[in-house]
């Protein structure tokens, strides 16, 4: 078993941000600020720092990246700064008890979103709002004392703290995944209750192709695997990036069965599939052929985003991930 020990101190502080659709295009640690100040966190005022510990405590030992390594002589790395900002958050966040809520729409299952009115139509063809999120498998989201037109679009997986009560075809919700309170159609919230612990968390890095997967200890959180992912690529009119931001866990296949592009046929299968928005997984190395047997690794992995949206990892990873992540207890953060 591998340890290693990293102190990291990070200055938080809550600041009031402005409207979510804003011109003004938010950093990430603005996003959590916002969050944080509208979740009524004070007690982070009085601290001047929040120190994170990690060790590497493998649980998942094949295929190990460094923490700095290289690909085609450039520089990767794990980025373990935006991880630890990102823990810190999600440790501010448990330290009030609140009822906890995921979106979803799953293709449409809860019904088609209605169309916003300042809508917009993606590379794709898509209908979405401005900032980006299609109104396919989406929810719709109103402010909080109109619920007559909807301003949004929620993106399934998406993490939110429940707010009201279940009565009327209305809640109103406090995003944990992203800013300021809304108002939703119940039908597309599930409630998770309030006594769920995040102590499992999955770091997919876009930019530096790898993931690593962490679970909480007492004091301190350990470093469970350190490996090369794959993610989608943006290439009209199929493949799409994976979207950036917090999700949920919601879902597991053994086996998750896919198409062939632009048709109804069979095109093969991704084992160990763990679907955290829309159809995206985190999966194991696909086999075009559904009857034959599970693929261990491609050379592809953790090279240049080509997926349609899903994460690809070494097939025993995704196993791992898929044993060890509780369904509705594990939290996905997608980095850049």
């Amino acid at each position: 078993m591998h340890r290693h020990k990293i102190v990291i101190f990070l200055s938080v502080f809550c600041t009031m941000i402005g409207c979510t659709l804003s011109k003004h295009k938010k950093t990430e640690f603005e996003k959590m600020e916002e969050i944080l100040d509208s979740l009524g966190i004070q007690t982070i005022d009085s601290l001047d720092f929040i120190s994170i510990l990690l060790e590497k405590e493998l649980l998942y030992d094949k295929y190990t990246l460094e923490d700095q390594y290289t690909y085609q002589g450039k520089e990767r790395e794990f980025q373990w700064d935006k991880i630890k900002n990102r823990l810190a958050f999600t440790e501010l966040i448990q330290t009030k008890k609140r009822v906890w809520g995921v979106l979803q729409n799953y293709k449409n299952r809860n019904g088609e979103a209605v169309v916003v009115p300042n809508y917009v139509r993606n590379s794709y063809g898509r209908v979405s709002d401005t900032l980006g999120v299609e109104r396919y498998q989406s929810v719709p989201l109103y402010f909080t004392n109109d619920t007559t037109t909807a301003i949004r679009y929620g993106r399934d997986g998406w993490i939110v703290e429940v707010l009201d009560t279940l009565s009327g075809d209305f809640i109103t919700v406090q995003g944990i995944s992203f800013e300021e309170k809304w108002k939703t159609p119940k039908r597309y919230l599930k409630i998770l209750g309030d006594t769920l612990l995040f102590n499992h968390i999955v770091f997919v890095d876009v930019t530096n192709q790898n993931i690593t997967t962490l679970e909480k200890q007492t004091s301190s959180w350990s470093v469970r695997s350190m490996n090369p992912a794959t993610t989608g690529r943006h290439r009209p009119p199929y493949a799409q990036e994976t979207p950036t931001g917090l999700f949920l866990l919601q879902e597991k296949k053994p086996k998750m069965i896919y198409l062939k592009d632009g048709s109804s046929a069979l095109g093969g299968f991704a084992p160990y599939a763990n679907r955290f928005t829309n159809g995206a997984y985190i999966h194991g190395v696909p086999v075009a052929h559904p009857g034959r047997s599970i693929i261990e690794y491609s050379y592809s992995l953790g090279t240049t985003p080509r997926s349609h949206m899903c994460v690809r990892n070494v097939s025993s990873h995704a196993q791992f991930i898929y044993e060890w992540g509780p369904v509705n207890q594990t939290l996905i953060y997608i980095i850049d």
